[in-house]
């Protein structure tokens, strides 16, 4: 199951006790911030791209959207979201659990500067009913990222 898989990997950061399960869905940026209580920006939604033959994972504030402009130059292609039957199979988790703990080996981990603007953001933990609330800085750690990037554009 995707939630142990993400607390498993939490326990190395004493954090898996600090999973919160939620009674109603999260599965999407409205849903967790209304589950949460805490504004839409706030949820850092993990989003799923093939780069070449490689998943990534791209972690962004809730209010951010890929600028595909942004993406194109960093990544050198357009940006392709893995189609949602196949999240699973590349990543370890199924969409509205998708988040950067507890996922398949060789896949890349990406911050986008959207997050840095919130002390603490909040990222799902591998189901459609989960969150955590950690720093920036925890989660750029227990997150393995390779670096913070800036390809999103938030919404006005």
């Amino acid at each position: 199951m995707s939630l142990e898989r993400a607390k498993e990997h939490l326990k190395k950061w004493n954090k898996d006790e600090q999973v919160r399960e939620l009674d109603e869905s999260s599965a999407t940026v409205e849903l967790a911030a209304k589950a949460l209580g805490i504004e839409q920006a706030r949820i850092a939604k993990t989003l799923a791209f093939m780069v070449d033959d490689s998943a990534i994972l791209i972690v962004a504030a809730g209010d951010a959207k890929i600028d595909n402009r942004k993406y194109r130059q960093l990544f050198g292609t357009k940006a392709k979201m893995i189609d949602k039957d196949l999240v699973e199979r590349y990543i370890g988790h199924n969409i509205g659990g998708v988040c950067p703990f507890g996922i398949n080996e060789n896949v890349r981990v990406y911050l986008d500067v959207s997050l840095k603007r919130f002390t603490t953001v909040y990222p799902a933990c591998g189901s459609s009913n989960s969150a955590i609330e950690m720093t920036c800085q925890e989660l750029e750690e227990i997150a393995s990222a390779e670096k913070w990037i800036d390809v999103c554009k938030t919404e006005v």
